[in-house]
Order: structure tokens, then C-alpha cells, then sequence
């Protein structure tokens, strides 16, 4: 009974509120102010949607903040990612550019010098113990590279090959300590020779010697191969002298040659495969073996 009877009083009660709202809507046509009772109705509808109205705003523009810091948390991501790529794609654009300077310099080298074939190979190993002595490229004897072939970079002569695969190759670089490794030298545009024979650590430079004491060598000339050993053909840059003086005996002289390779960053080799037989005199089949 007592739910019937609450039931009853809403009912009641929606319908005075709609007559109300009609009797707004009728007495406000045609009239610029409100009546008393009028404006208490609005005054506390009014107030009402103010109440709710404010909150609902409030975190509306809430939501709507959050909604825009993680699209701007999204976006910066996106672009964050954009950037780590470009940074990876300019360098991989430097190292590509840097490469092909190298190759187009390695084939001219080639291109200049007509005493031989050239061979291209890559580094493909190197021994951490033995960094400045030997390195192990690509090519082997099914590409035509055979034991005590020169080779050279774009910088200048590196070394020779001492032992060959069907597919690879190892180097003995001239910065080597072997004392028995030798290559026959000249100074650029004099007539005067000496050997390298060996290498100093500590100045990183190599070590010709025998030169004539009578023969004037000065800082800052070229030294080149001689072509007299049979091995290395004639004009193979090998560096620049820096330092000379005369040996234990007075007797010659030596120099100290700061190499034009740098020995430390090899990739790309040329392999010289002499193009014609070099006839050699006895003197010059010596310095062959000792070369």
C-alpha cells in the first residue's frame, strides 16, 4: 500500500512539473520579463545546471588535456624514432661516401701505373697479435693471385703476399719486424736506391738503408719502389723521408721513411700482377730472394 501510495505522488509530482514548464513556455510567448514565480523557476533550474554543468566541464576539459599529451606523447615518439633513423641512415651515407672516395682512388692508383694488372680484393681478417704485420683478404689462386705479389692501396705499397688459398690470401705487411723482408727503393726522381729493411715501433716509420754516403738524401722527398728486386714493379709509392743519418760504420747512409699507407685502416687492396716478366741481372735475382 505504501509503495502504491509513493508511486502515486511522483506521478503527482512529474505532472505539476510538466504543467509547469507548459505554463513557462505559454506565459513566455510574447513578453520580454518574467513574473515572480517565473524567475524562481529559472533561478533554480538555472542553479541546477549550474551545479552539474560546471563538474562536467571541469573534466571534460580534463579528459580532453590528457587526450592531447599522449597524442603529443605519441607524436614526439614517432619523431624521435624518425630522427634515430635519419641518424643512422646519414651515417651509413657518410661511411658509403668515404667507401666509394677510396675505391675511386684505389682504381686510379691502378689506372697510373702500367707495369702490372690489378687485382681488387677486401680485408676480410686480421690478427689482433700480429695487427701490423699480416692481413688476410678475399682473393686467392682462382683469381690469379700468386706468392710475392705486391700490394698496394690507394695510399701506396702495404706489403706482399706470402701465402695463397684457391680463395684467400695473406699478407705480410712492410711495417712487419721481419728483418728478412726487403723491398728495393729508390728517392723519386734521383738516381738514388737503398733497401727498407725493417720497421721502427716507437716513430712508426720504416727503416731504409744502404744508401750511398756520397748520395744526399733530404727530408721530405718520396721514396718509391725500384723495380730492381723483381718483385715490387717501379714506382710504387712508399712514403716520405723524415729523418736521415749514417749507419753504425759511417759507411752509408739510412733514413727514416714515414709510410704513405696508413696501415691501421686497411679494407680495399689491389693485388699487382705483373704484367710482364721482369728479366733480371744475378745482382737483381739476390735482392729478389731477399726481398
Amino acid at each position: 500500500m505504501r509503495r502504491f501510495l509513493a508511486d502515486k505522488r511522483l506521478i503527482v509530482l512529474f505532472i505539476v512539473v510538466i504543467t509547469l514548464v507548459a505554463l513557462l513556455a505559454v506565459t513566455l510567448k510574447g513578453r520580454q520579463q518574467a513574473n515572480l514565480a517565473e524567475q524562481v523557476v529559472k533561478d533554480v533550474v538555472g542553479f541546477g545546471q549550474s551545479v552539474f554543468s560546471k563538474p562536467a566541464h571541469f573534466f571534460t576539459s580534463k579528459l580532453a588535456d590528457i587526450e592531447g599529451l599522449i597524442a603529443t606523447f605519441d607524436e614526439n615518439k614517432q619523431l624521435k624514432t624518425r630522427l634515430e633513423h635519419y641518424a643512422m641512415n646519414e651515417a651509413k651515407l657518410i661511411e658509403l661516401e668515404s667507401e666509394n672516395e677510396r675505391l675511386r682512388k684505389l682504381v686510379n692508383e691502378a689506372s697510373n701505373l702500367s707495369a702490372y694488372e690489378p687485382i681488387y680484393a677486401t680485408v676480410i681478417s686480421r690478427n689482433p697479435d700480429q695487427w701490423e704485420e699480416r692481413i688476410v683478404i678475399d682473393k686467392g689462386e682462382s683469381d690469379g693471385v700468386m706468392k710475392n705479389m705486391a700490394v698496394i692501396t690507394s695510399q701506396g705499397l702495404i706489403g706482399k703476399v706470402i701465402l695463397t688459398t684457391p680463395l684467400t690470401a695473406t699478407i705480410e705487411l712492410i711495417s712487419t719486424e721481419n728483418q728478412l723482408f726487403r723491398v728495393s727503393a729508390m728517392v723519386a726522381g734521383e738516381e738514388t736506391f737503398g733497401l727498407i729493411e725493417g720497421y721502427d715501433k716507437a716513430r712508426e716509420q720504416l727503416v731504409m738503408k744502404r744508401i750511398d754516403s756520397s748520395l744526399e738524401v733530404k727530408e721530405g722527398q718520396k721514396i718509391i719502389s725500384s723495380g730492381l728486386g723483381g718483385i715490387f714493379p717501379k714506382g710504387l709509392l712508399i712514403g716520405e723521408v723524415k729523418e736521415v743519418s749514417t749507419d753504425d760504420y759511417g759507411l752509408t747512409k739510412l733514413a727514416y721513411i714515414e709510410p704513405a699507407a696508413n696501415f691501421k685502416m686497411l679494407d680495399h687492396v689491389v693485388i699487382t700482377k705483373r704484367a710482364v716478366d721482369t728479366v733480371m741481372s744475378g745482382v737483381d735475382e739476390e735482392e729478389a730472394a731477399k726481398e
